[in-house]
This record gives structure tokens, C-alpha cells and sequence, in this order.
């Protein structure tokens, strides 16, 4: 089936999966019924298939797409500048040392102040728990406020770009490559995905990627079986929702403290360090309270404690445990590599460059999944707009 013709399936598909996200905001995957989901992955599917039809899926003429990043990134930064693009939309991002913010403003104001001119505002806040969330969700309500007293001419967006509590962009673009690696979303029932902790010379990492894939993968009838050492436990509601999608769809959802069980027969690994919830949960309360000492002796803490679990590493002899030793390997990089990037990490060397290219292809889901989420949040008949860019027929490039 060509791309063309695929498209045209996938927009009867999209017309199947009505949600609620127009004049909203995107936040916590597992918190949307399985039509909101499923747009997501089929909006993604179509642009992603125009793009590499040359077409153009250019949606709006005027506006910004603004970012504001508390934390590094590289892939979601400009996953989300190519998102807005691709759409048509400008882009800026928002400085807060050099904004008003740093002089006090509030995020009620901000959030108006930003949003005249403007569509989507992604967020990325993940480094503290019970304020990224909380943070996306108060800048979203001051918009939906502005908005109905008649301020904002349009209900600007916010796509979360990762909070404390999920990381919907990453997880959604893992999926889509795990669909198109086996060939479509139904042959994922039964498959064995083996999510665990894996060692990193780093204390800090945020929970929001496990979480976002136990409560995402728990929903398509996969064996998701999630392991770390004690002590590292992930927050309660990915815990229960991965539960709760795993009855519902037959699949199953086991915790275990065993690295090698839960590589056992797997089709699909994703070694990933996170730091443990008390630790990110004092962190949070040190930073709050000013007290510096306080946090260098807890990073030496839990950089020692991690130390004790140098052996949780995805190795050879690892791999050699999973379905015919040929798991797909999946990471949201950039991964800790023992001899590369660290001396000891989250992976060896021979096996991340093995499936390096694997990754590429993994990450590559990424601004199709944010464009995918802009285009529902502001579009009211997401299934009209894809039909209008494949009868438009307009070539990306203007010039051959």
C-alpha cells in the first residue's frame, strides 16, 4: 500500500477516534481514553507519510509556537521546533532569566502575556516532583481564563514536553517505532517489553520516562514487565494505571527486582536509569528551602547508592536472555554508554552500536508525535485538515 493510499485509511481511522482535545492542552497520557491515544499515534502516522511524500502540512500562516525548557534537551527542544514548522508556525523560546519572570512576574500574567500571538506553548518541566505538572496545568488555566473573558483571541495550547509525572512526546514516539518496527499497532499484544533501571554515574534523572512507558505500553495488551532495585520505586498512579490498562486489554504488568528476569524472553528492552522518588521528593525540598550543603551530601548519597547497582547493565550476556536474543533495544537517549560516554553506564558499548540507527529511527517519531498533538489541540476536525493536505497536493520543497 503506498503512502497516499494509506493516508486516506488513516483519516477514515481518525474520524473513528473523536477526542476532547480541541481548544485544550495535552498532559498525562494515561489519563486520556484510548481514542485520544489513538489519534495521536494516527495524526502522527499521516504527517509522518506525507512528509516523506514531499507534501507539505502546513496548517497555519501566522503564529508562534513558544517553548520554555527548565532542563537540557536537545531532542524535544527541537523535535518541538521542527513540530511548529512543519505546521507552519514560528518559534521562540522563552528565556526566564532574562524575561520578566526573573523579576517577579506571575505565571498567571505570563501566560496571557505570551499567548496573544501565538498557538502552542510546550513545556518541558521535569526535574521536581509535584511542581512540573502542577506548573503546565496553572499556565493552561490562565490561558482557558483569558481566553473566556474575551483577552486572548484564541485558546493557546499547552503540549507538555515533560513533567515531573510523564513524558508524553518520548513515550508516544517510542510506540509509534515499536508499530512500525512489527508491523502495525496489533501485532504489539503479547509482546514481552522489559522496562527497567539501569546504572548511570548520574543521580538525578527523572521518573517521567518509566513512567510514561508502563502506562503507555500496559494499554495495547503487551507483557510489560517493569524491574529496579529496591528502593527505586516509581509514584503510585503509572503503577495503578499500568495495572488497570493490563486487565483491560489482557496483557500483563509484573514489578520485579531482578534485571535479568525481566530481560527473560523479552521482544523489547529499555534500560533507563531514574532516580529513586524519595530522593527526587528531598531534592525538591532542599532546592525549595535553600539548603545547598543539605543537597551536595544527598547527590553523594545517591551517586553511592547507584554505585551498588553497577551490575544493572544492558550487556551481551543480557541480550543473550531476551526472545532469541534479538530484542529490539529502545532508549530516549542519550543513553549512558560504559567506555563512551562514561566509564561505567546504562549500556555496553557494542550493544548500543548495534542498534544505534534503531534509536535514530526511534527518535525521528518524535516531531510528528508534538506536530500530531498541536494539530488536534487547535484543529476542531483533525479528520477534514489531513484530507485538505493530501487534496492540496503541495510540495514541501517549492524548487526541484
Amino acid at each position: 500500500m503506498s503512502d497516499i493510499e494509506k493516508i486516506k485509511q488513516i483519516i477514515s481511522q481518525v474520524e473513528a477516534n473523536p477526542t476532547d482535545l480541541y481548544n485544550n492542552s495535552f498532559f498525562i497520557t494515561w489519563r486520556y481514553p484510548q481514542e485520544t491515544i489513538n489519534a495521536v499515534l494516527l495524526v502522527a502516522e499521516a504527517l509522518q507519510r506525507l512528509n516523506r511524500a514531499g507534501k507539505s502540512v502546513k496548517v497555519f500562516d501566522t503564529g508562534l509556537g513558544l517553548s520554555i525548557f527548565r532542563d537540557n534537551s536537545t531532542r524535544t527542544r527541537y523535535s518541538f521546533k521542527s513540530a511548529c514548522n512543519m505546521l507552519g508556525l514560528g518559534t521562540e523560546e522563552i528565556n526566564e532569566s532574562t524575561s520578566q519572570i526573573a523579576h517577579g512576574e506571575t505565571v498567571r500574567e505570563t501566560a496571557t502575556m505570551i499567548s496573544f500571538l501565538s498557538e502552542v506553548i510546550g513545556i518541558r518541566d521535569d526535574m521536581f516532583i509535584g511542581e512540573g505538572h502542577r506548573y503546565q496545568k496553572e499556565v493552561s488555566d490562565s490561558i482557558q481564563e483569558s481566553f473566556e473573558a474575551g483577552i486572548l483571541p484564541q485558546r493557546t495550547s499547552v503540549v507538555n514536553l515533560q513533567c515531573d509525572l510523564d513524558h508524553p512526546t518520548q513515550a508516544l514516539a517510542d510506540l509509534r517505532h515499536m508499530i512500525d518496527y512489527f508491523g502495525g499497532v496489533e501485532n504489539l499484544r503479547g509482546k514481552k517489553i522489559a522496562m527497567t533501571w539501569a546504572y548511570s554515574p548520574s543521580y538525578g534523572k527523572p521518573l517521567s520516562v518509566p513512567q510514561g512507558i508502563i502506562g503507555l505500553m500496559s494499554r495495547f495488551g503487551m507483557d510489560v514487565s517493569l524491574a529496579y532495585p529496591e528502593g527505586y520505586d516509581l509514584l503510585d498512579e503509572p503503577i495503578e494505571a499500568a495495572k488497570k490498562f493490563s486487565a483491560e486489554t489482557g496483557g500483563k504488568f509484573t514489578i520485579s527486582h531482578d534485571m535479568k528476569e525481566a530481560f527473560a524472553g523479552a521482544d523489547i528492552v529499555y534500560p533507563k536509569s531514574w532516580a529513586p522518588f524519595t530522593v527526587m521528593q528531598k531534592r525538591t525540598e532542599l532546592l525549595r528551602s535553600g539548603k545547598s550543603s543539605e543537597l551536595k551530601a544527598l547527590e553523594e548519597h545517591a551517586l553511592a547508592t547507584n554505585a551498588t547497582h553497577k551490575d544493572w547493565e544492558c550487556t551481551e550476556e543480557m541480550m543473550k536472555l531476551t526472545k532469541g536474543g534479538k530484542a529490539l533495544y529502545c532508549h530516549c537517549l542519550p543513553a549512558d554508554i560504559s567506555g563512551v560516554s562514561c566509564k561505567e553506564g546504562e549500556c555496553a558499548a557494542d550493544v548500543f552500536e548495534r542498534y544505534r540507527l534503531q534509536t535514530y529511527f526511534e527518535a525521528a517519531n518524535k516531531p510528528f508525535v508534538i506536530a500530531a498533538m498541536i494539530l488536534l489541540t487547535r484543529f476542531a476536525n483533525p479528520a477534514n485538515v489531513l484530507t485538505q493536505l493530501l487534496e492540496r497536493d503541495r510540495d514541501r520543497r517549492i524548487v526541484r
